[in-house]
């Protein structure tokens, strides 16, 4: 029969290097030492057996259960990145969505966009749609559109003209 207090003092500071050897911080370590302690105490509380193993080697018994009890502390980690953060530290974790009032404008400008393109004369929009939107090069929508590539590049040029001073407010 163990006696859980002696086991403590004989293994508690063995058991916290070893997890601070793996990378926990003090902190970290000494709270998975006395979880792995209280696994014991529950585990034999609950059976009223130790096991072959654990009656033969206490040592490697707490070490085995300390790091299964690390495992699971970097599963959760790798899972939940955030669970041991202060909330002061949480609060400087922007969230990457934009405001409410940015997709406002951002959807107020696509808006504006729309409306520009619209505006434009057919073949104009056409170019534009086909090069900025396509993604085809000038060469290619001047064979599409029956123009020369000096002037598909400039019916393209008068589009975005057209598109940053309608969305600026200006007018042509």
């Amino acid at each position: 029969m163990w006696d859980l207090a002696t086991l403590f003092q004989s293994y508690g500071s063995d058991i916290t290097r070893n997890l601070r050897r793996r990378g926990l911080s003090q902190e970290a370590a000494a709270d998975i030492a006395q979880e792995t302690f209280l696994r014991v105490l529950t585990l034999r509380a609950g059976t009223g057996t130790e096991g072959q193993f654990v009656a033969d080697n206490p040592r490697g018994y707490l070490r085995r259960v300390a790091r299964n009890l690390f495992i699971d502390l970097k599963r959760r980690e790798r899972h939940s990145p955030f669970i041991d953060t202060p909330a002061e530290s949480l609060d400087a974790v922007g969230d990457q969505r934009p405001s409410q009032e940015q997709a406002l404008a951002d959807r107020q400008k696509l808006a504006a966009v729309a409306a520009a393109l619209d505006m434009l004369p057919e073949r104009t929009r056409r170019a534009f749609e086909m090069h900025r939107l396509g993604g085809r090069t000038i060469a290619e929508v001047a064979v599409e559109l029956g123009l020369s590539t000096s002037r598909t590049g400039a019916l393209i040029k008068e589009a975005y003209n057209h598109i940053r001073s309608q969305v600026r407010g200006e007018s042509d």
